[in-house]
């Protein structure tokens, strides 16, 4: 009897402890006079997540709802406090204005597993600010006005393809406008032809699919690679996908010797890639250029460039679908440039097509594809402006950029689709609440690029057919179980018929 009463005290003493530990972060927020929903041991406040009851941007939406009057949220990861962002001028001093203080994004690199997270998205501020600085080069306006007839012949492309479908076409748009912006980024960025548009089997498209299919394997790896990395990190045995990591590092290595082979500068992002292996003191001692670290960023300028604006794409025309009266507005803006310039855009029509830009920036606003953000403060204490609140080194932070997009407080009638909100700039966007791009120094860097091929796809697709739902199409669509992607579950099928211009 005795000894199973010492087990029973062992068990119970074994339990106390796990608890305590599970749960001894628990009055970080209360003490910080912070509120937030009440955090439970092992999940912290994310069992809903954990379990696929719900994805983190409907979670984060949700609590962003629930406390209306808050600048801000005390959240737990597990038992890590996460402060969830609400306040518009604070979220823009941490991402413009101090932006010096939270340089780095709550990501993490796990090179040993993915060679890939080497890139300019997930690096860690110091190889990030190396980088970036000598990247923007590659997406100045003048290096746009080169690519511009670039974008203009895929775009010829994807009106070929549009004319060879049978009028009343049911088609999945994401899949067309994906193998669109994969031409473009292929065209432009990496300067091949990749043909995805012509080519049903392409080696780009199947990639782009391999990389964003969101199925429980996935959602498992993001999940371990953002909570325990460290773990993850030596797990490769288990999680390591050499496939992506091999056709970037061949496409690069390939590109690469054979502009030098044949004396070929084209001024873009490969070519800085290879000056700046040709001239290794222009990073300095802290970073080393390897092969691995030049395919990561391949990598991501394929990812960014391609899927999020073909998602871009893909919401504009769902919405245009279901508010003829904005389409018919926008298609008549359009045939008009193409008009004025004897039947093609011109490098200005992108800036001249005001209507245009305007949907674009709605879309964005309803459907931004990247629907939350991350940062953490680097500095050992920062105070928030205005308020009693100060944070410490480590502290990580979320901005739910989709709650943003629809708080009536900053966009009345926000489930509208409304593109006059942007005719006058600045009457709606703001730096603390318009975040498609993310803001400041660690913002898309590719956001210039992806306005052009959007805009000219889009001006291209109008020209030649109009889009109406159909049996086929979800509204609303649902969405995949992404934890900071909006990428449609199901596809988004809609009834492409063509335009009679005799």
């Amino acid at each position: 009897m005795a000894g199973i009463l010492e087990i029973l005290c062992g068990l119970a003493m074994i339990i106390v402890l796990l608890y305590y530990y599970l749960t001894s972060t628990f009055h970080y927020w209360k003490v910080r006079g912070v509120k937030g929903p009440p955090p439970i041991p092992l999940f912290g406040n994310l069992k809903d997540v954990v379990f696929h009851k719900m994805t983190m941007t409907e979670y984060l939406s949700n609590v962003y709802n629930s406390y209306k009057d808050e600048r801000y949220i005390g959240l737990f990861y597990r038992s890590k406090p996460i402060l969830l962002m609400k306040d518009p001028q604070l979220i823009k001093d941490v991402l413009i204005k101090d932006f010096s203080n939270f340089p780095q994004r709550d990501t993490n690199v796990t090179e040993k597993v993915d060679p890939l997270s080497q890139n300019l998205f997930f690096l860690e501020a110091l190889r990030w600010r190396l980088l970036r600085n000598k990247m923007t080069a590659a997406f100045s306006f003048s290096k746009m006005k080169e690519m511009f007839p670039l974008i203009i012949t895929c775009s010829n492309h994807l009106e070929q393809y549009i004319n060879k479908l049978p009028d009343n076409a049911i088609i999945d748009i994401c899949e067309l406008t994906n193998k669109f912006t994969i031409d473009t980024v292929g065209n432009c960025i990496f300067g091949i032809e990749t043909n995805s548009i012509k080519e049903e089997e392409n080696e780009f498209t199947k990639m782009s699919k391999e990389i964003f299919t969101i199925d429980l394997t996935s959602v498992i790896k993001i999940r371990l690679q953002s909570h325990f990395p460290k773990i993850y990190n030596q797990l490769c045995f288990l999680f390591g996908n050499s496939h992506p990591s091999a056709f970037f590092l061949n496409i690069v290595k390939q590109t690469m010797e054979y502009r030098k082979k044949n004396n070929i500068v084209r001024h873009d992002f490969i070519n800085i890639l290879m000056e700046l292996k040709r001239n290794p003191e222009k990073l300095g001692e802290d970073i080393e250029l390897t092969d691995s670290l030049c395919a990561a960023q391949a990598f991501v300028f394929f990812g960014a460039g391609s899927e999020t604006s073909s998602l871009t794409m893909t919401y504009t025309l769902y919405e245009l679908a279901q508010n003829h009266n904005i389409q018919d507005k926008l298609r008549k803006e359009v045939n008009e440039e193409y008009e004025k310039n004897n039947g093609i855009l011109m490098f200005e029509s992108v800036r001249a097509l005001k209507y245009l830009q305007a949907v674009v920036k709605e879309t964005l606003r309803k459907h931004p594809p990247i629907t939350n953000s991350s940062r953490e403060c680097m500095t050992p204490s920062y105070t928030f402006r205005d308020t009693n609140l100060t944070i410490h080194k480590n502290q990580k932070m979320m901005i739910p950029i989709l709650a943003l997009h629809h708080d009536p407080n900053i966009y009345p009638n926000p489930d509208v689709y409304d593109p006059e909100r942007f005719m006058n700039e600045n009457n709606e966007i703001n730096d603390g609440t318009y975040l498609p791009f993310g803001r400041g120094p660690r913002n898309c860097i590719g956001e210039r690029f992806a306005e052009f091929q959007v805009i000219i796809g889009l001006a291209a697709f109008l020209r030649n057919c109009k889009v109406d739902v159909c049996e086929k199409t979800e509204i609303p669509y649902k969405i995949s179980g992404s934890d900071f992607m909006l990428i449609p579950m199901n596809g988004i099928y809609l009834n492409i018929s063509k335009i009679n211009k005799g």
